[in-house]
């Protein structure tokens, strides 16, 4: 810093004023100056500090995604879903939008926070540990109870003690488990139950039906897909209800008539009884009534099986 040397004439009390008061300004100039020098400082250390902390976590989350991946099963499939590597470093200047994001999704309901955990734990398919999970969708189980708790007794999610997991209804890993798991379900399997038991689940539902092996409909009243095993040796159990209600349908005798009530409900009939007719006509030929089978009398020689039903041998002839 110069400093500037005033000369001052005994006698000349105007400058001496003058100058005095040019000395103050100067001073107080000075001072600060040397404040927001000192403020801007404090700035920069503390923007140092905030991007020192940023590239430490993100060498934090580089490190440990490399020792994961090192300890996982060689024979896992490739559907698993490989969790986004760290993005790079960036400036704090440039940071505050993800920092905000960051923020929003911590302060957000539990249930929205729980919502994002088990999206993630089913897109990826592995077990993950808090610190992961943190990582990867910013939800910060360690630092929030209510989070924690929700998360560990949800019916959709499995924890170990270390780490979480996707918990399906069925444990099925590909299409031959699928196949027996329906073929245990006779009376059918609702597709919900086992669409998320594995990534390409619905796909491989979709070949079983290609190639026969399953069959696969629609519930019209609840709107609910049920898949059923196409096995003839099944044994289906019908409720009473069911049977007396198809009992209880009175077909038409005229096959014309069936023909027409299978398209109304738009199944395409295997004969076609009205253009027969028109051709037999055509050529003159005249359709034979059946005959009777005649009915064969019940004798004293005949064995008898349904001895508790009399009503059936009122006409038994004695003379036979």
């Amino acid at each position: 810093m110069a400093w500037c040397l005033i000369s001052i004439h005994p006698y000349d009390s105007a400058n001496l004023v003058s100058n005095l008061f040019w000395f103050w300004n100067l001073v107080i100039a000075l001072i600060s100056q040397m404040a927001l020098q000192e403020s801007l400082n404090k700035f920069k250390q503390q923007q140092e500090k905030c991007q020192s902390t940023l590239t430490s976590i993100a060498a934090r989350s580089s490190s440990s995604k490399a020792s994961h991946s090192h300890k996982a099963a060689p024979g896992s499939t490739s559907s698993s879903t490989t969790l986004k590597a760290p993005t790079a470093a960036v400036k704090f200047s440039n940071d505050t939008e993800r920092l905000q994001h960051i923020n929003a999704i911590r302060k957000s309901p539990v249930g929205a926070q729980i919502k994002r955990v088990i999206d993630l734990l089913f897109e990826t398919r592995q077990a993950l540990t808090p610190e992961q999970i943190n990582e990867a969708c910013y939800v910060d189980i360690n630092g929030n109870k209510a989070v924690f708790d929700s998360l560990r007794n949800n019916h959709k999610v499995s924890y170990d003690g270390k780490r979480f997991s996707y918990k399906s209804k069925h444990d099925l890993k590909g299409k031959d488990q699928l196949l027996s798991l329906i073929r245990k379900f006779p009376e059918g399997l609702a597709v919900v139950d086992v669409k998320d038991a594995y990534p390409s689940v619905m796909d491989d539902l979709q070949a079983l039906k290609s190639v026969g092996q399953v069959w696969l409909l629609s519930n019209m009243d609840s709107q609910e897909d049920i898949v059923y095993p196409n096995d003839p040796k099944a044994v289906i159990k019908v409720d009473d209800d069911l049977k007396q209600l198809f009992r209880g349908i009175e077909l038409p005798r005229d096959m014309v008539d069936i023909e027409k009530e299978l398209q109304k409900n738009g199944m395409k009939p295997a004969t076609n009884t009205a253009q027969r007719r028109a051709m037999a006509q055509v050529h003159g030929i005249t359709s034979k009534p059946k005959p009777k089978k005649k009915q064969r009398e019940i004798s004293r020689r005949t064995k008898l099986t349904n001895a508790h039903l009399p009503e059936l041998f009122q006409n038994l002839n004695g003379n036979s």
